[in-house]
């Protein structure tokens, strides 16, 4: 990959601006998001980069090396952009509207403040309320995992088990919260976004169990984000039955 060092690079702003009037010069508008607009751009970062282009039929992104720098293009038409904040909202992992939100313009248009105002109204809402019965659901996958998790005694199994159980119960407690929920990285951002102190409890339970194999902080940590929705839930449980 022809990938430059950074201190040989064009500036992202730069970088973004010539790779959209190269390959997009008719677009109608453009935002550069991601860690380099949020200031926290590392040695690996892309260039994020959100296309409005209405002589496109349907959305692609597109993975490549320009102007020195690894890029990821998301290319959309007016339809398709907000068909994608609706369905990243339903997954409640807003992708898409957190990037048009924070994105600098580099080829500006109008419609970017209206894009900005629906995504920061969305980021706002925040995702669809969970029902009781999800939450039942939810308890009671997480507790199947904990038992799992606290009767393996198999060193590698643990290891995936305590993965599973980070991102079911990072999801619950988001979800439970009315907040977005995140995908690696994201996943200690997001609970950083919701409460700080908490963000930190979990990552210190899971760092016990991966480097002393202590399970017991982990299973402390569950036990007190499941009490004040019930508890642990296995007996009486059911899905899909029919009670007629």
């Amino acid at each position: 990959m022809n990938v430059r060092k950074p201190e040989e690079r064009l500036p992202a702003n730069e970088a973004a601006l010539n790779f959209v009037l190269e390959n997009f010069p008719t677009c109608q508008a453009a935002l550069l998001g991601g860690s380099v607009v949020r200031g926290e751009e590392t040695s690996t970062s892309d260039l994020d980069i959100v296309i409005i282009d209405d002589t496109t039929s349907s959305e692609f992104r597109e993975s490549l090396i320009a102007q020195g720098w690894p890029i990821e293009a998301f290319v959309h038409n007016l339809k398709t952009i907000r068909d994608y904040f609706q369905s990243d909202c339903q997954r409640a992992r807003p992708s898409l509207p957190r990037m048009v939100s924070e994105g600098i313009p580099i080829v500006d248009h109008r419609i970017i403040h209206t894009l900005k105002e629906e995504a920061n109204k969305l980021l706002r809402d925040g995702p669809p309320k969970w029902t009781i019965q999800t939450i039942h659901m939810k308890r009671y996958f997480i507790t199947d995992a904990l038992d799992d998790f606290i009767g393996s005694t198999n060193r590698g199994e643990g290891i995936f088990i305590a993965g599973a159980l980070g991102e079911s119960l990072h999801e619950f407690v988001l979800r439970t919260n009315g907040r977005w929920i995140g995908a690696s990285k994201w996943v200690v951002r997001s609970l950083k976004e919701y409460d700080q102190d908490f963000a930190d409890e979990y990552v210190e339970a899971f760092e016990q169990f991966y480097r002393n194999g202590n399970k017991q902080e982990i299973v402390r940590l569950v036990n007190s984000v499941l009490e004040p929705h019930g508890g642990r839930l296995f007996d009486g449980f059911t899905l899909g039955k029919n009670e007629g």
